[in-house]
């Protein structure tokens, strides 16, 4: 033990760093130590303070912000390509409604174009079904119009869901007339009078016999019927292309479930 005494105290005298000029090295400022504990101190209890002072919601918002940049920052491309279409599809359905209002390019036609539009209304169509059925004597004249009116219908209810679920807004803010809303038909998505005509020319051609001239001419009838509805601004275009879509499904449906001569007596005598 007494040799190794002055050993340790001979290192510590060779040792640099025990001088007096590097003492400052080897200890730290307490000082600095202090006043940056005491910042810390004074940051956190400011931290908490502020965080009791946030509502719930303020700090949900602040930890979802983030990732609500992100999404916008980094779009998927299904949302860029959906978003495309929809902003063509309204562009060029605000660019055909030349009869929107009188002072569009052909205000003039408006009137024409509405009665166009009403060769394919849904309340037309059911009371000249029902008409031609009181008058009616045949079996197969009574089973094709039953099955009618069946179709016609349908096309109102299944139309009226489409539009609730959907509740898309026309290109121009038009209201609907009487007859738009005794059929339930207030919204864009689907068009009905484009599901209807669709619908009527289809089942016409199927269960009638008409010449070639006839049949084109319920084609015509049929695709100007529902692109007027783009040009009196209440739809839009893709709005009348899935309107020709489900009138042509909603014929499909009626095929299925068509109606029998016998049903169609029953329920004709019950009526």
């Amino acid at each position: 033990m007494p040799a190794s005494q002055p050993r340790s105290r001979a290192r510590d005298r060779n040792n640099v760093l025990n001088r007096a000029e590097f003492l400052s090295l080897n200890q730290p400022l307490k000082g600095n130590q202090e006043s940056r504990s005491s910042s810390r101190k004074q940051s956190g209890q400011a931290g908490a303070a502020g965080a009791q002072n946030t509502s719930p919601k303020e700090r949900r918002q602040s930890q979802q912000l983030p990732e609500e940049d992100c999404m916008q920052l980094n779009p998927s491309f299904k949302g860029i390509a959906f978003n495309s279409l929809l902003a063509i599809d309204i562009c060029m359905s605000k660019r055909l409604g030349v009869c929107a209002n009188r002072a569009s390019s052909w205000g003039g036609a408006r009137s024409m174009i509405n009665l166009l539009g009403i060769t394919g209304h849904g309340i037309p169509w059911i009371a000249g079904t029902l008409i031609c059925l009181v008058k009616s004597s045949t079996l197969a004249g009574q089973e094709v119009l039953m099955n009618l009116l069946l179709a016609l219908l349908l096309d109102i209810m299944i139309v009226a869901g489409l539009q609730k679920l959907a509740k898309r807004k026309g290109p121009y803010d038009i209201n609907p007339g009487l007859l738009d809303y005794l059929t339930m038909d207030t919204y864009a998505f689907p068009a009905g009078h484009a599901s209807r005509v669709a619908m009527l020319s289809k089942f016409f051609l199927n269960h009638l016999v008409l010449a070639i001239p006839l049949r084109i001419l319920l084609v015509l009838w049929a695709l100007c019927v529902g692109f007027s509805r783009v040009m009196i601004g209440r739809h839009h275009i893709t709005d009348v292309l899935s309107g020709f879509v489900f009138g042509y499904l909603q014929f499909r449906l009626v095929e299925l479930i068509w109606m029998s001569s016998n049903t169609c007596q029953m329920l004709i005598s019950i009526w």
